[in-house]
């Protein structure tokens, strides 16, 4: 996985990304179990739901593995005028910090993680670094999505004048995992436009493996949403959301 080229337009591709929707699940957990305002966006990309968090009173801080992305990051924190501190580390091994009141993983960055070890990892690490009663938020595709929605559709297409992609999906090596081959047009001058490849790849599991790995960490399992809302998950919910506590 690389993105180097994909931070440059992320933000472009990711213009409908529910970020307001992300925002409120966390104000709304917060508020119900009146953790502080002190939180780390793990997986942070480009900034956009640290940003939001931070023009709502949270002091946030956001750590991401891509330099180009927390770049951009850092850009728009400036020109927004928001005191945002990023971190270039790895989610299964970051910090060493003071303790934070919540920590979130969004917009399935830990579906990124290929090994069950990772995943392990990266649970130890957050419960390590929350205070005691600290929140502990993430999303991750179901499995329904990834065999249901990636690999029966396969074929995904966007035409747009700056940046058009075709985004092709493949079966991946792992269990519940799916390579996804994208094709970007870049528009460089008027009739033309540079091609950039990229592949990322994804692997989910069950609710019940997350559930397990989070009780080994030391946490309270409080909730597990769907799509958004306060809902158990169906057979058909595409993406699942844990609410853990320290």
């Amino acid at each position: 996985m690389t993105y180097e080229r994909f931070a440059s337009w992320y933000d472009q591709l990711m213009g409908d990304a529910p970020y307001d929707q992300w925002c409120a699940l966390v104000e709304r957990a917060v508020s119900s179990y009146q953790t502080g305002k002190r939180m780390l966006d793990l997986g942070c990309g480009t900034g956009e739901l640290a940003l939001r968090l931070a023009e709502k009173g949270f002091d946030v801080t956001g750590i991401d593995v891509s330099e180009q992305m927390l770049a951009i990051a850092q850009m728009k924190a400036q020109e927004r005028g928001v005191d945002l501190s990023f971190f270039q580390q790895d989610m299964r091994d970051f910090g060493p910090f003071e303790p934070f009141d919540t920590i979130v993983i969004f917009c399935d960055s830990l579906n990124y993680l290929l090994q069950e070890e990772d995943v392990v990892a990266t649970f130890s690490r957050v419960y390590d670094q929350l205070k005691s009663g600290g929140l502990f938020l993430f999303d991750v595709h179901s499995l329904f999505k990834m065999e249901n929605v990636f690999l029966q559709h396969g074929t995904f297409a966007s035409n747009d004048d700056e940046v058009s992609y075709i985004w092709n999906c493949y079966p991946g090596s792992w269990p519940h995992s799916v390579e996804h081959e994208l094709t970007f047009f870049v528009r460089l001058d008027e009739g033309v436009y540079e091609r950039v490849d990229e592949m990322h790849v994804q692997r989910t599991y069950d609710v019940d493996r997350y559930a397990t790995w989070l009780k080994q960490a030391g946490f309270r399992l409080l909730h597990v949403w769907a799509d958004f809302t306060e809902q158990q998950p169906t057979n058909e919910s595409e993406r699942i959301f844990f609410i853990a506590q320290k």
